[in-house]
């Protein structure tokens, strides 16, 4: 599948969970040149409170079927980070093309400020990326290279 913009198109097969709000619709990108599409928090019945320091998992209300070969990353939303202290605590998060169950997003408040998760509000973005797997094999050693063995932070400090 091919847009104007020439860009190929990932078939995601999405189906809302049966508790869910479709109103809110499906993720979306907000700009023709995002990366992302944007989740939103699924919270019908109640608010996520995150305490400071604190996280939680947040419903997206949506399970979807990714093709074999991609995942979806979830990522923080930027502003979100910058003007509350909420990222994700896990990321970005990883969801293989077998899993079938609720999309979560694990919210963390970075803060010592309580931060509500308010219904319909954007809580991150989701990136289709292809995947490779690898053939893991056991050797006796390895080539040399020329950073070697060297650990964090061994390649300087600018």
């Amino acid at each position: 599948m091919m847009r104007e913009n020439a860009r190929p198109l990932v078939q995601i097969s999405v189906c809302w969970d049966e508790t869910a709000d479709q109103s809110l619709g499906l993720p979306s990108y907000e700009t023709e040149g995002a990366a992302g599409a944007d989740l939103r928090a699924n919270l019908p019945d109640v608010p996520v409170v995150l305490a400071p320091f604190g996280r939680a998992l947040v419903s997206t209300g949506l399970r979807m079927q990714i093709p074999q070969g991609y995942e979806v990353q979830i990522r923080p939303r930027s502003g979100l980070a910058l003007k509350n202290g909420i990222t994700l605590a896990n990321s970005p998060g990883t969801i293989d093309s077998d899993y079938r169950g609720v999309v979560g997003v694990i919210m963390l408040n970075t803060t010592e400020t309580a931060f509500e998760v308010t219904h319909g509000m954007r809580i991150a973005q989701m990136v289709v990326a292809p995947v490779v797997q690898a053939h893991f094999s056991i050797t006796t050693s390895l080539s040399n290279s020329a950073r070697g063995a060297g650990g964090f932070g061994s390649t300087g400090s600018t």
